[in-house]
């Protein structure tokens, strides 16, 4: 059925007249009554009868309209869904309390008039964020694919910030007091980071970082959610965890757990930007704008291996240095 008759034939009955009908649509007269004529050919009743004023509903008209109005909220519904500028920018993000959400929440903030929708796509695999950004499902994601090859060419990965790593650790801890950390000093201290996924970015990543600095990271055991790491960490005088500085954590004031920074060089994780290399949501625009302007992480920094390697078309961000361990 011609969605532009049901449209037709919806504003003439509202408006009363063909003539104001057609002038809304931006047509002429006769060509809001031929759409209506093949529609009623179609229909095979007659909407409309003719008056001095304009147009009358007949019975079956009268009957039709609500149907022909819901069919027309839906075209339209379904046109605003896929428009970009005029549906809401869809970003995925590895959680709600992630830096990556902190970060867009600023941004939102600052720009209360955006659109923003803000999903959590739970789901490990980065690959499966890329399709869903490749199908339209979102606009972007907030995931890193570690091997540049498997970046579908129509998708680009930019680099959106490096999120440096903090010791979160309970009070009877044996670093608890210190101020802040060096990477030798957690070696042979336990690290539980329980939730590696295999083949997630992350679990790259922590392969990586124990490798390169000796570190005892351990993934044993179910991920029972951050509750639970945190009750075990106020318990423990053996267990740590690694977190990031943007990351939001809450427990209670009773835990008196402590937040110690990993300089020298500082641990970072990056944060890619995964988006349509081409037609992107305009609204992006202002998100990378403002992932530009945030200040770079100061002195050394180590980062994996494939962080520098993967971004592609980073829309001018500049990137950082990855120095050897040690350095200043």
């Amino acid at each position: 059925m011609d969605t532009e008759a049901l449209r037709s034939f919806v504003r003439a009955a509202e408006l009363g007249q063909l003539q104001r009908a057609a002038d809304e649509l931006g047509v002429t007269q006769q060509a809001v009554s031929k759409r209506i004529a093949a529609l009623e050919r179609e229909l095979e009743v007659l909407l409309f009868t003719r008056t001095a004023r304009g147009v009358e509903l007949t019975l079956d008209g009268q009957a039709f309209l609500p149907h022909a109005r819901s069919i027309v909220a839906g075209v339209e519904r379904a046109i605003t869904a896929v428009r970009p500028g005029s549906r809401a920018l869809r970003i995925d993000v590895l959680g709600l309390r992630s830096a990556q959400a902190v970060v867009l929440h600023d941004y939102w903030r600052a720009h209360p008039e955006i659109n923003l929708d803000v999903v959590t796509l739970r789901v490990n695999d980065p690959r499966v964020a890329v399709d869903a950004v490749a199908a339209g499902d979102i606009d972007a994601s907030f995931r890193s694919v570690t091997a540049p090859d498997a970046l579908p060419p129509d998708l680009r990965m930019i680099r959106a910030f490096d999120s440096p790593l903090e010791l979160l650790v309970g009070p009877r801890h044996p670093l608890a007091s210190a101020r802040r950390l060096t990477p030798p000093q957690l070696r042979k201290h336990r690290i539980w980071v329980p939730g590696i996924a295999p083949r997630s970015e992350w679990a790259e990543f922590y392969d990586q970082l124990a490798t390169e600095f000796d570190l005892r990271i351990d993934a044993a055991g179910p991920h029972f959610g951050d509750e639970v790491l945190l009750d075990t960490l106020a318990e423990s005088a053996d267990v740590a965890t690694l977190v990031g500085a943007r990351d939001r954590y809450i427990w209670p004031t009773g835990h008196d757990l402590r937040r110690i920074p990993v300089v020298n060089p500082t641990l970072a994780y990056p944060l890619s930007l995964i988006l349509p290399g081409t037609n992107p949501h305009p609204g992006l625009r202002g998100i990378i704008t403002h992932l530009e302007s945030m200040p770079r992480l100061p002195g050394s920094i180590w980062l994996p291996s494939w962080a520098t390697a993967s971004w592609r078309g980073d829309s001018g961000i500049a990137r950082t240095r990855r120095p050897q361990p040690g350095q200043g």
